[in-house]
């Protein structure tokens, strides 16, 4: 059923993010719920769908997204955000179930997860339980609803692949908790999306819940084994440790790998119980195409492939919000929230903008942040043992970045192509921490013989909360001129080395400038 008009939450998500352009490609309109719109604007997607301001918290911007709508796609969850997040999700599950029916919508569409049968709701782990939950309430909320369980979900940048990667790449010798011998069936991420695609067509009489997932069944150390087959890595020996708990086994994921241990907990706990599906009823309303559901390698080789060419879509990072939409941001007129360090360089660089946005953009990730790796390095863990997002997050693009990507231990605030980027910390702080990045042409002076390139100017800011976060300003301030100075004139080398080596000339197309005026 092609022109249906579709509500996405959770847009800015790993999930929402993919399904949107695939709604759009199946002929449906798309309408985004998102807190921070902005941080949609550089989709490839983003002027073929309307996007409007909300939060599935609130029920009037629920309510006015609702409007016109014929299917609601229920993407969002407050996992990793405290330990009340079963609290919120239950909040705002009641409010969307309210408001749905009250819009007169057809269908709600819901992404949950795999629960085994055989166990009681209270011995399930919180996340489950909260899964299963949202899924009752849905199925409850008088509009037909359709709930899709899921087990492990395979694809690059979701955060079970890359725990799965990481976890299996860096350790040829792992020491593992008991849960790596229980038993699931993972699902690519290419068919949750043909499921939510194509269950905004079932018949209005289907309201239930479906297992979905691939073909093969398998424990948590096959599955290594065989991601270390696929990624020709050397086998992998595995020890089994039964006192592993989830707790400890975050921290022990929470090292090794980029997820947090926020994040890394749930999933943890949820690996204790078998996840396999009791049925596969779903096909008789979205048929399976020859050659689906994907099997488990080779969702690994298209995910791997995905990561070894740059083309990431999203990624689980991307449905990280950093402070609150209420914060003032460093471009307020006369700093709105009080106190404001800052921290500036500024050099000539003998290149064009072209290349030192090239450099700028580039930043983070695998070619570091141009100054000191050891302290960066060691600010990263110091963040991980405190339960922050580290600096292990890298980048979803080696060369391009979007609003919203997470980049390190930053987030990607705003960019105008080939002249500012601001980067918001999303590591723990007593405060409120950015870094912004600029490239300027600098203009011919007829006297001086041959002109700068280009300008570069690097400002950081800190608007401290209270007395902790002054003293830490005042504490780590000595540091600036080794981290922050070796960092402005690292990049200006890096751009001077790269227009050396392109042996342009002395103008240069800055890349992007196009995007955006």
């Amino acid at each position: 059923m092609a022109g249906l008009h579709c509500l996405v939450t959770g847009a800015t998500g790993y999930i929402g993010g993919r399904l949107v352009p695939e709604l759009l490609d199946a002929g449906h309109r798309v309408r985004c719920l998102a807190r921070s719109p902005e941080r949609l604007r550089d989709h490839p997607w983003a002027g073929r769908a309307e996007v409007v301001r909300g939060d599935v918290t609130d029920a009037a911007s629920v309510a006015g997204a609702l409007r016109g709508i014929d299917v609601a796609y229920y993407l969002v969850h407050a996992l990793g955000t405290g330990p009340r997040f079963e609290e919120r999700d239950r909040s705002a599950a009641l409010i969307f179930a309210r408001e749905a029916r009250a819009a007169g919508v057809r269908r709600i569409v819901y992404l949950g997860g795999l629960t085994p049968t055989d166990v009681p709701a209270r011995a399930l782990s919180p996340h489950l339980r909260s899964r299963a939950e949202v899924g009752g309430i849905l199925l409850a909320s008088g509009v037909p609803t359709t709930v899709l369980r899921a087990a492990v979900i395979i694809g690059s940048g979701s955060a079970s692949f890359e725990m799965l990667r990481y976890l299996t790449e860096r350790l040829p010798v792992m020491v593992t908790p008991s849960w790596v011998g229980t038993r699931i069936q993972p699902v690519a991420v290419r068919d949750v999306l043909r499921y939510l695609v194509g269950s905004a067509a079932m018949p209005p009489d289907v309201s239930r819940a479906f297992d979905i997932g691939g073909p093969d069944v398998v424990t948590y150390e096959e599955m290594m084994r065989r991601y270390a087959a696929v990624a020709r890595l050397p086998r992998r020996l595995i020890l089994r440790v039964p006192m592993l708990t989830p707790r400890l086994s975050s921290h022990w994921i929470g090292l090794v790998t980029p997820v947090p241990r926020g994040l890394a907990r749930p999933l943890a706990e949820s690996l204790r119980h078998e996840v396999v599906c009791d049925e596969h009823d779903i096909a008789a309303y979205v048929p399976d195409p020859p050659g689906a559901p994907i099997g488990f390698d080779e969702a690994l080789a298209l995910a791997l492939q995905r990561v070894r060419e740059a083309q990431v879509a999203t990624r689980w990072s991307s449905a990280s919000v950093p402070g609150a939409p209420s914060d003032p941001l460093p471009t307020d007129p006369d700093w709105a929230g009080g106190s404001l360090y800052t921290d500036e360089r500024e050099l000539t660089v003998e290149a064009s903008r072209a290349a030192l946005w090239q450099v700028v953009e580039g930043i983070g990730g695998e070619n570091g942040w141009y100054s000191f790796p050891l302290a960066w390095a060691v600010r990263g863990w110091l963040d991980r043992l405190v339960g922050g997002v580290g600096i292990r997050r890298g980048r979803r693009d080696a060369t391009r970045l979007r609003v919203g990507d997470s980049l390190d231990f930053w987030r990607v605030e705003e960019i105008e192509p080939g002249r500012l980027l601001r980067l918001r910390a999303e590591m723990r702080l007593p405060g409120l921490a950015w870094l912004e990045l600029h490239a300027t042409d600098t203009p011919a002076d007829p006297g001086s013989g041959p002109a700068p390139r280009a300008r570069y100017r690097q400002r950081a800011l800190f608007h401290p909360h209270g007395l902790l976060g002054h003293l830490y300003w005042w504490s780590v301030s000595p540091f600036h001129a080794v981290v922050f100075g070796g960092m402005a004139r690292n990049i200006a080398r890096a751009a001077e080395r790269s227009q050396a080596a392109s042996g342009a000339g002395p103008g240069g197309e800055v890349p992007g400038d196009s995007r955006r005026p």
